[in-house]
């Protein structure tokens, strides 16, 4: 057998109305004063103000930044960071879907570490020690609270990562009853998201893929492939939503040590440049890249086919990858996620400049099973449209 590491978060709490112990939790992990990361969306969907008045009820002082947005930008980063240090917090709970939670990575790093974000971004820059650090998400998709990794967006468009095992919370909390009514388009495009991250992880081409990642990546696709129409049309179903949230979970730890690869490098672009949610930017490409690596992926994608649509067992192996292809981007209309990038104002005179962008994305493009050149990516981008 190949060597390999595989990383992952300490400690995984996983149950509904975990949420509820948080005071416990803290006050075991970080101590009495807290810096509190989410966004707006969440203040006014009445998800925040439980948590802060439960904390502040068990003695621990609460300092909230609700200023994430979706693909943060440096600057919220470092504003964040900043009020920290002022407050001088004894440790970070992040709490919201993956931009919230890649904000609080950084922030526990930066804050815990003394490092310049400028200095850190690439996989393994980052050497200092972080802040105690609990994260909480509340989307079953991005995988955020088991992984090594904080993406954030640089200059005006482009998408940069910080990869280190640092960025590994203490404790994740998983609380299903955090994701009950999630909007069905936020559910279904995070499903997607989270999908692609164990396809990717599966058949990724990294030195690092391993065999924990691909238990962890099929069971990952099985949970999702069974619940995911569930939970976009009975958003209050909490086994459901608790299925979607462990079957996210088990594919960012795939994923975080098995790496994604192209589908993400040619979505990266879509969000950084038109502010297209990360599941669906990820769900428009979908399709096309696993076409493009079907001579590479054949056997895999047979593999995982009947993982998420079970009647596909009884297809011949050399029709079933083909078809797991068309099934997935069927899936996407019947959740009502957007299947082209028309839908989403992108234009052919656009893809030029996608397909750049998508270029710079090395870090990822390393672990496709098919080298993929400026040229591809523009052919990939053209049938997307």
């Amino acid at each position: 057998m190949t060597g390999f590491v595989f990383n992952t978060v300490a400690s995984v709490v996983c149950e509904p109305g975990a949420a509820q112990k948080l005071d416990e939790l803290t006050l075991k992990t970080i101590g009495m004063r807290v810096f509190l990361v989410s966004d707006q969306g969440l203040i006014k969907a009445g998800l925040v103000g439980p948590v802060i008045k439960r904390l502040e009820e068990a003695g621990i002082q609460v300092t909230l930044f609700d200023g994430v947005v979706a693909d943060p930008p440096e600057a919220i980063v470092l504003e964040a960071a900043n009020l920290a240090r002022a407050n001088e917090v004894d440790g970070v709970i992040g709490l919201g879907g993956g931009s919230s939670l890649d904000v609080a990575k950084l922030v526990a790093l930066l804050v815990g570490g003394r490092e310049a974000l400028s200095d850190i971004y690439g996989v393994g820059m980052a050497k200092g020690q972080r802040l105690p650090l609990i994260l909480i998400p509340t989307t079953a998709g991005t995988g955020s609270e088991v992984t090594p990794i904080s993406i954030i967006t640089t200059g005006e468009t482009e998408k940069k990562g910080v990869v280190s095992p640092q960025l590994l919370p203490d404790v994740a909390v998983l609380d299903a009853d955090l994701t009950l009514g999630l909007p069905a388009h936020v559910t279904a495009a995070t499903g997607i998201d989270a999908m692609v991250h164990a396809i990717e992880a599966y058949t990724s081409t990294s030195a690092n893929n391993n065999p924990v990642s691909k238990v962890f990546a099929r069971e990952a696709l099985r949970l999702l492939g069974a619940n995911i129409e569930k939970a976009v049309n009975t958003p209050d179903d909490r086994q459901a939503r608790s299925d979607m949230l462990l079957g996210s979970m088990l594919a960012g730890q795939a994923f975080a040590n098995s790496p994604v690869a192209a589908v993400h490098a040619l979505a990266y672009p879509i969000g950084g440049i038109f502010h297209v949610p990360h599941g669906v930017s990820n769900a428009l490409v979908l399709p096309y890249v696993m076409r493009f690596n079907l001579p590479a992926c054949a056997k895999d994608y047979a593999d995982l086919a009947p993982l998420v649509f079970p009647e596909l067992s009884e297809t011949a192996d050399e029709a079933r990858a083909s078809l797991f292809i068309d099934r997935l981007a069927e899936l996407s209309k019947v959740l009502g996620v957007e299947t082209s990038l028309r839908e989403v104002g992108i234009g052919e005179k656009d893809l030029a400049k996608l397909a750049g962008e998508a270029m710079k994305q090395t870090r990822l493009l390393v672990n496709n099973p098919r080298e993929v050149d400026e040229s591809s990516a523009l052919q990939i981008y053209k049938q997307a449209l």
